[in-house]
């Protein structure tokens, strides 16, 4: 019976534990992007401009810090902040995809921060012309 006592006893403080609020979960970074996390370049000239900037808001309770952002091949590269960003404020994470590739192009950039929602992953896509539909 003390057994019995004893498991139902555990059982409860147990449930009433992960039940409760942890306040380390509430201050918590949250990267919102303004927008879409995906940006259509449509068609590009070759050796054009292949530059995006993706805007986003630290929405979280504490100053949001982006670690890494990783872009899927060489061909794409993104540059963001490596000082916190504040509560409430804005920064931009910026992509250029090397143009000097005719063709269909899809790529990503992985965002690793101390967010809530990390890793977040943004999308990039268009067609570069040809060199040759550049001549005049």
């Amino acid at each position: 019976m003390k057994k019995i006592i004893y498991l139902i006893t555990a059982a409860i403080i147990t449930m009433a534990a992960s039940c409760s609020d942890n306040p380390n979960q509430k201050k918590r970074a949250e990267i919102t992007f303004k927008g879409d996390i995906e940006h259509d370049f449509g068609t590009i000239a070759y050796d054009g401009d292949g530059s995006y900037e993706f805007v986003f808001k630290n929405t979280g309770k504490i100053p949001l810090i982006i670690t890494q952002v990783k872009s899927s091949c060489g061909c794409t590269v993104p540059t963001y902040p490596k000082e916190p960003v504040k509560v409430k404020k804005e920064a931009s994470i910026k992509v250029r995809y090397d143009t000097k590739r005719a063709g269909k192009f899809s790529k990503t950039v992985t965002v690793y921060s101390n967010a809530v929602n990390s890793p977040t992953v943004l999308r990039i896509n268009g067609f570069v012309e040809g060199k040759e539909a550049n001549k005049n």
